[in-house]
C-alpha cells in the first residue's frame, strides 16, 4: 500500500471513532475554562502577595494551568488512537493490509501528532488570551518577551504527552493497562516526586514536568532547574522518542 493510502487510513481511522474527536475536545474545553478560573482567583489574590512574590507573578503560565487536567485527555487520545484497533480486533487486518509494521506505526503516530498538534496550538492560544482576560490589570501581551515562546510551548507540550502515550500504548497495546499507568503517572506519582524534597532531583526530570517548563515566562525564587525553557523541552522530546522507539521494537518482535 502506498504511503499516501497508508496516511488516509490511518486518518479515517481516527475520524470515524467518536471517542477520539470528544476526547480532542474535552482537552480544548477543560484547559481553558480551568485555566480562566485560577485566573480569576490569581487576580482577586494578586494584592495579597508580597513584593518578591509579585516580581515572580507569571500571568502567562497562570492561563495555562488547566493544561494539568487538559493533558489527561490528551493521554487518552494517544492511548486509543494507537491500542483501539487491539481492543476490537482489527490489528489482524491493519497488519495484512500494512505488512511493514514501521510504516503502518509511523504513519498512525505522524496523523494523529499533526491533529493533536493542531488542537494542542489552538487550545493553548485560546487558554492565553481568555487567561489574560480574566487577569485584567496583571495581565500579559503575546508581545511580551517570552510569551509567544510559551504560548507555542504550550501546544507543543500537548502534542508531545499525546505522542508519550503512543509509544506507550504501542508497547502495552491494551487501553485499559495503558491508562492504568498513565494516569496515575502523570496526576499523582509525577507530582509526588517533584514535590518532594528527597525525589524533586528526580522528578524534574520526567516527562511532564520538564516539559512544562516551556511555558513559564518567569522563573520562581529558589528554582534551581538545571535546565531553561528549551531544555526542559527536549528532555521531554527524548521521554518520547523513547517510548516511540519501544512501542516500534515491541510491535516487530511479536505477533498482532
Amino acid at each position: 500500500m502506498a504511503a499516501t493510502q497508508v496516511l488516509k487510513s490511518e486518518w479515517t481511522k481516527i475520524r470515524s471513532v467518536s471517542s477520539t474527536v470528544w476526547t480532542l475536545g474535552l482537552a480544548v474545553v477543560v484547559t481553558v475554562a480551568l485555566g480562566a478560573l485560577i485566573s480569576v482567583l490569581s487576580r482577586n489574590d494578586y494584592d495579597n502577595l508580597d513584593a518578591r512574590d509579585r516580581l515572580s507573578f507569571d500571568a502567562t503560565f497562570i492561563s495555562f494551568a488547566g493544561m494539568s487536567l487538559g493533558q489527561l485527555a490528551m493521554i487518552v487520545f494517544g492511548v486509543l488512537v494507537v491500542s483501539n484497533e487491539y481492543s476490537t480486533g482489527m490489528i489482524r487486518t491493519s497488519l495484512a493490509a500494512v505488512p511493514q509494521r514501521g510504516a503502518f506505526l509511523f504513519s498512525k503516530v505522524l496523523v494523529a501528532t499533526l491533529l493533536a498538534f493542531a488542537v494542542g496550538l489552538a487550545t493553548s492560544f485560546l487558554a492565553f488570551f481568555v487567561g489574560q482576560a480574566m487577569l485584567g490589570p496583571y495581565r500579559a501581551e503575546i508581545g511580551d518577551p517570552g510569551v509567544l515562546r510559551a504560548v507555542i510551548g504550550g501546544g507543543l507540550y500537548m502534542t508531545l504527552i499525546a505522542m508519550f502515550s503512543m509509544g506507550v500504548a504501542a508497547m502495552l497495546r491494551s487501553p485499559m493497562l495503558s491508562l492504568g499507568i498513565l494516569m496515575p503517572f502523570f496526576f499523582l506519582i509525577s507530582s509526588i516526586l517533584g514535590n518532594v524534597s528527597a525525589t524533586k532531583k528526580i522528578g524534574r526530570f520526567l516527562p511532564d514536568q520538564a516539559g512544562s517548563k516551556i511555558m513559564q515566562v518567569k522563573t520562581p525564587f529558589a528554582d534551581d532547574t538545571p535546565y531553561g525553557p528549551w531544555g526542559g523541552l527536549g528532555i521531554m522530546v527524548a521521554w518520547v522518542v523513547l517510548a516511540l522507539l519501544g512501542g516500534y521494537a515491541l510491535l516487530r518482535r511479536r505477533d498482532a
